[in-house]
Parts: C-alpha cells; sequence; structure tokens
C-alpha cells in the first residue's frame, strides 16, 4: 500500500465543511490502495469546534500533529467577536466595518500573505522533510484555503522531489472575501505571484468546481481535476417530517446572502393566505446575519423564525430530513459562481427539495437541474419563487412534496475517494 502525506489545517474537533472533505478522503482512500498520513496543527485556534466529528477520525488512521503558533490569539486582545469572524473568512461589507475590523482586516491583508497561519510553514516544512526521508513518503497533499499550507507542498517539492496536489476547496485571489482585505498594490501583487508558482508548480491540481478549474486552466499548464465535495452514506435514526411548513436554512446565513426577495415573497403569502400564515416556519441553524434578521422583521415573518445557533454535523443533518423546503443561498456576485456550499450534497440526499438562489450560470444551479433536487432562482427573480412556493405548499398540504433525484451516486464520498486515487496512480 503506498504512503500519503496530506497536510491538512482543518480537522477535528474543528467544525465546518472544510473539515469533512478530507476526513472522508481518508477514511475511504485505504480501500483504493493508499494509506493516508495526516499532518495537522497542534492547539489550532479554530472558528468553529464540533466534538462529534472526531468520532469519525478512523482508529487506525496515523494523525501527526505539530504545534501552530497563530497570530488570531494576539487580535484577540482588541475584539474576539471580530477575530473570530475575520479568521473564518466572514467579512462585513465596507459600509458596515468598524475601525477595529477596518485595522485587523488591513493587517490580515498585507501583513499576514497568504494568510495568518504562514508562520506555520518553515517549522511544518522543517519537521517533515526529516519525516518524509524516514518513512519513504514520495507524495504529499495539501488543501487550502488557508493557502499558506500550498507553500509547505511547494518547498517540500522543491528541496526532496516529492511528488505534489494542490487541493483548492475554495479559489485564492478570486474569493469574494479576498476584494475586502483592504490590500495595498503590493500586497495583492504577492498574493497572486504565489497563487501562479503554486499553480504552475503542482504535478497536480484539484479543485472542488468547474468554474474554479476554468479559471486555473488559463494559469497553469499543470492538469487540473475536479473532485467535488459530496455525501457520505450514513446511518441516521429515522425522523419524522414537521408539521408545519417549515423552510430551513442549514449554516451561516450573513448579510452578504440576504435574499429580499425570498422574504418579501413570504411576506406576500403570510398576508393573502391565513392557513399559510398558520403554517409557515423559517429555521436558520447557524449564524445570523443582522440584515438578514432585518429584512426578515420588516416583511412581517419575525413570529415565524427559529434560529437554534450552530449545532453539530450529525444533528444539522436530522434537521435537514425533517424540513419540508431546504434554503441554498449564496452571494448574487460573478466571484461566488464556483462556490458549492458543501451542505448542498447533504441537502440533495435528504429527500426533501432545495429552493436555491444564487448568481445565474453558477455550479450549484448546474448540479440542482441535472440532478432534479430542487429549484434555482436568480436574486431578481421574484414571481418565480412565488409560484414555485404556491406550488410546494400545496404539494406540502396534500403530503406529496418530495424530490426525485437522478445519479447522486457520483457524489458519494467513497466514488468520489476513487477518483482521487485514480488520479493519484497517474502522478508523473
Amino acid at each position: 500500500m503506498k504512503k500519503v502525506l496530506i497536510i491538512t489545517y482543518y480537522w477535528p474537533p474543528a467544525g465546518g465543511p472544510g473539515v469533512q472533505r478530507w476526513l472522508k478522503f481518508a477514511k475511504y482512500l485505504p480501500q483504493y490502495g493508499y494509506e493516508p498520513v495526516m499532518f495537522v496543527p497542534e492547539k489550532a485556534h479554530y472558528p468553529l469546534l464540533d466534538a462529534s466529528l472526531q468520532e469519525e477520525v478512523p482508529q487506525d488512521l496515523k494523525v501527526l500533529k505539530y504545534p501552530i503558533k497563530e497570530p488570531y490569539s494576539i487580535a484577540r486582545i482588541f475584539s474576539k467577536k471580530d477575530t473570530q469572524s475575520i479568521s473564518s473568512g466572514i467579512i462585513p461589507e465596507e459600509t458596515q466595518q468598524g475601525l477595529v475590523q477596518k485595522m485587523l482586516l488591513f493587517i490580515r491583508g498585507n501583513f499576514f500573505i497568504p494568510d495568518a497561519r504562514k508562520f506555520w510553514v518553515k517549522p511544518a516544512v522543517k519537521y517533515l522533510r526529516e519525516y518524509l526521508k524516514e518513512n519513504q513518503i514520495e507524495v504529499v497533499i495539501t488543501t487550502g484555503p488557508p493557502h499558506s499550507l500550498h507553500l509547505i507542498g511547494q518547498t517540500l517539492k522543491r528541496e526532496l522531489g516529492v511528488r505534489w496536489v494542490a487541493d483548492f476547496r475554495d479559489p485564492w485571489t478570486s474569493i469574494g472575501y479576498h476584494q475586502k482585505l483592504r490590500l495595498l498594490p503590493a500586497a495583492q501583487k504577492k498574493h497572486l505571484r504565489l497563487e501562479k508558482e503554486v499553480l504552475q508548480q503542482a504535478d497536480q491540481v484539484i479543485v472542488t468546481s468547474w468554474a474554479t478549474a476554468q479559471e486555473f486552466e488559463q494559469v497553469t499548464q499543470a492538469p487540473v481535476q475536479v473532485i467535488t465535495n459530496g455525501y457520505d452514506v450514513v446511518d441516521l435514526p429515522a425522523v419524522t417530517l414537521d408539521t408545519k411548513f417549515s423552510i430551513a436554512h442549514i449554516g451561516s446565513l450573513l448579510s452578504g446572502r440576504n435574499p429580499e426577495n425570498l422574504w418579501k415573497t413570504l411576506g406576500e403569502l403570510v398576508k393573502e393566505n391565513p392557513e399559510f400564515d398558520r403554517d409557515l416556519q423559517i429555521k436558520l441553524v447557524g449564524a445570523v446575519g443582522e440584515r438578514v434578521l432585518q429584512t426578515i422583521h420588516k416583511e412581517g415573518l419575525a413570529s415565524h423564525v427559529e434560529k437554534p445557533g450552530y449545532v453539530p454535523h450529525k444533528e444539522a443533518q436530522l434537521l435537514q430530513r425533517q424540513s419540508q423546503l431546504l434554503l441554498l443561498i449564496e452571494i448574487d456576485s460573478h466571484q461566488t459562481r464556483a462556490i458549492i456550499p458543501g451542505k448542498l450534497y447533504e441537502y440533495m440526499v435528504s429527500g426533501r427539495p432545495i429552493l436555491s438562489v444564487g448568481p445565474e450560470n453558477s455550479d450549484p444551479q448546474k448540479i440542482i437541474q441535472e440532478t432534479n433536487t430542487g429549484k434555482f432562482f436568480n436574486y431578481q427573480d421574484k414571481e418565480g419563487m412565488k409560484r414555485y412556493l404556491r406550488s410546494a405548499y400545496e404539494d406540502y398540504k396534500a403530503g406529496q412534496l418530495r424530490t426525485y433525484p437522478i445519479g447522486l451516486q457520483k457524489f458519494s464520498r467513497k466514488n468520489l475517494t476513487k477518483e482521487l486515487a485514480g488520479v493519484l496512480d497517474k502522478l508523473p
């Protein structure tokens, strides 16, 4: 069995979708002839914690932990809330930024390039240089963000001649929050240079969306492979559908993703139909932006909202399966066409219809349409949303609100790991 070293920042007890991609790959890789060895930070400052994910780490998996020093621990002196928000990529619009936020963003963008985990690169390389030699590991995978981890793989390839795979769960300089970092021209130039070097020097680039693949193929001659995120086949307790006409959004719903026309449509339906008013329930599971709540209140929907906050992954899966409709919202921007939220894949196998709002010609739109798992709308299509919600409500009343998915198997974590093993087999 061939050994492969996987360098990732996010690892249990961290919560959120960034953990699950390589946790699941590590679970299934041995079935395809590869023994994964994980290299993760010790005492990292994770913005979210989910202890339940520790139960999913295979008992025989080799996990190397190396201490990391993070400047976010110092930044918390100024504002713990703002620091946690920025460290997780949650950045408000410029008009909503306070003085402390602007200062932290300027420092983050111009002094910590590519990101605040850059100080882990040199000590990690020093440790891994000897470990790779002693254990005869010839393949290294780095996954970002944080994209500083790619610099570890880049250095190990240059010094040891290992084969290096760079996995991008999100884009680097084209992701939405990058433009909010208050970058000076020199800092932006350095980001672009580092990104180009990583893309051109990696033996293989892996991305999670087709739009990102098209972007990167303009920069590098290295092969670029799309391996999306996916779902795992799990045994969950049987659930009973909500008796209410529940519409649930699982995960952060911040002000940049505020589907105002959706809230207006629901507000109109509540006023037009007393029965709809009695039945409607809006479940916002995770962080919710103030502007989102203001719009909901303005449209007369405040009494219909439940906000349980962040919940463990397994509980989130149960909530998905018992809700009548699931919301998938992405920022209305050209840059976000490439962003496929990890929860989409679990939404698709939940058996519940998806109501998605986002930019036209996006990868989530493509997936939802091809798998027949819901309906996609752009932010302006208020009438389309209203027609769909009326139809969905009628199906709910008749006990017939469900989906008829097509071709979901290719998005299973096991099948995706088989794709990954195929890519590793072809490395030069």
